[in-house]
């Protein structure tokens, strides 16, 4: 496979930075929503599906958050080949105002206990809208990441992609935190929540002006130029990326779900299960920009294939503290071990994804090839891990699933070719030697 030279728009170092931060705000608020739904998973689930019995109301939550995932292809389809066809920018920034208006929304839905039903159907409303504007976000600002910047630069840039979500998922997990200190839980379930989401939701209007005054990246629109590309070209990256991507999706929201893990099974208190919440994602922040440093330096197949074998053989180890010792100490040591290891490895795998397909379908392309695994995953796992500990009892039964999925997906990375312009540059040197 011959990885396609991205056409640049010359940029300045200043404009680079912008255009990175841009693409970053965007997808960081996105993100800090769905974790923050997920952190408060328990009084949200108090406020629209009320019960006697806490297991059926914290699913009935869950399946609320769940509901985001659905519409995740259908926006990777329409936002992404919007992307393809107007340009990355107007794709940025309709996904941005999509998402404002899914957050505030939800957040200021009143409770079952005031209106009734009407609660959790306009919940879920909200959750589709939000999944429909993420599902295309991922595509065109990742996309946009790759092609403002020099080729030996890819890396470092894509970085930013998974730094924005591990920043947004820092704050939203400092938001709980701080929360948590300062209100009852009575108050928490009340309007905590709330709060919560609506502090996100903030950062829209700031976010639509920085993306409006960005250059584009990708003029297939204005040139009339975008010839068809066989889907036979980039068929084995999209089957690939698609089992690497679920693999790591299920890992990512059993992350976002150890809040709810410390205080459901563990028996942590809320203030110790955001502490470890916090603690997972900060780590994470300056591991994805040192991932994105070293696979533009030595490749990305190292920088993949190493960290997720240690990530893989680490699990159990760290579980197995943590539900010993069940102390702050052991959750939030095991987390930021566990979240180290994986930030390294996804920054070159996406680099490796985006920059091996063609730049006349790599939104559409990259969102759906992100979008329908996580759909189907993301959606389901803290389903599937909340059911799994409540019929095995048993808490670690979810580092033996995290454990499975990690190791097929380890698999799948040693899969792909090698595809960083450093390596290419000195296999082609070495050719013509």
């Amino acid at each position: 496979m011959t990885v396609e030279q991205t056409e640049r728009v010359p940029m300045s170092p200043r404009e680079i930075r912008r255009a990175i931060a841009a693409a970053s705000i965007g997808n960081g608020l996105e993100f800090y929503d769905f974790v923050t739904f997920a952190y408060f998973a328990i009084p949200i689930g108090h406020t629209f599906f009320p019960s006697i019995n806490p297991y059926l109301s914290l699913m009935g939550s869950l399946a609320t958050f769940g509901a985001g995932f659905i519409t995740r292809p259908l926006g990777a389809h329409v936002l992404g080949g919007f992307a393809d066809r107007a340009g990355r920018k107007p794709a940025m920034m309709l996904s941005m105002l999509l998402m404002g208006l899914g957050i505030v929304l939800l957040a200021a839905t009143p409770g079952y206990a005031t209106i009734g039903f009407a609660a959790p159907l306009i919940a879920v409303t909200a959750r589709l809208i939000q999944g429909f504007a993420l599902g295309g976000e991922i595509g065109s600002a990742t996309a946009y990441m790759l092609e403002a910047v020099e080729d030996e630069r890819r890396g470092f840039a894509i970085s930013w992609q998974g730094v924005s979500q591990q920043v947004s998922a820092t704050v939203g997990a400092s938001v709980g935190l701080g929360l948590s200190a300062v209100m009852s839980e009575a108050q928490l379930g009340s309007y905590g929540w709330r709060l919560a989401l609506m502090l996100g939701a903030t950062i829209v209007p700031v976010a639509l002006l920085v993306r409006n005054s960005l250059p584009e990246t990708h003029h297939a629109a204005e040139t009339g130029r975008n010839p068809p590309v066989p889907f036979a070209s980039y068929a084995r990256v999209i089957a690939l990326a698609f089992v690497v991507i679920a693999t790591g999706t299920i890992g990512t929201y059993i992350f976002h779900y150890m809040a709810t893990y410390g205080q459901a099974s563990l028996h942590l208190s809320s203030t110790i299960a955001f502490a470890g919440e916090t603690a997972n994602d900060a780590v994470g922040v300056g591991l994805a920009l040192f991932g994105g440093w070293l696979c533009d330096r030595i490749g990305r197949r190292p920088a993949m294939l190493w960290p997720q074998l240690a990530y893989v053989l680490a699990i159990m180890p760290c579980f197995l503290w943590l539900t010993t010792e069940r102390d702050a100490v052991s959750f939030i040591g095991a987390n930021v071990i566990l979240s180290a290891l994986s930030s390294v490895q996804f920054i070159a795998f996406y680099a490796a994804v985006t920059e091996s397909l063609p730049q006349a379908v790599r939104a559409r392309a990259f969102a759906l090839v992100y979008s329908v695994p996580v759909a189907v995953f993301g959606g389901t796992t803290q389903l599937v891990v909340t059911w799994l500990l409540h019929v095995t009892g048993n808490p670690l039964s979810i580092a033996w699933y995290l454990t499975g999925v990690t190791a097929i997906g380890l698999v799948a990375m040693a899969g792909l070719k090698e595809s960083a312009p450093v390596k290419l540059g000195g296999l082609a040197a070495a050719a013509s030697g």
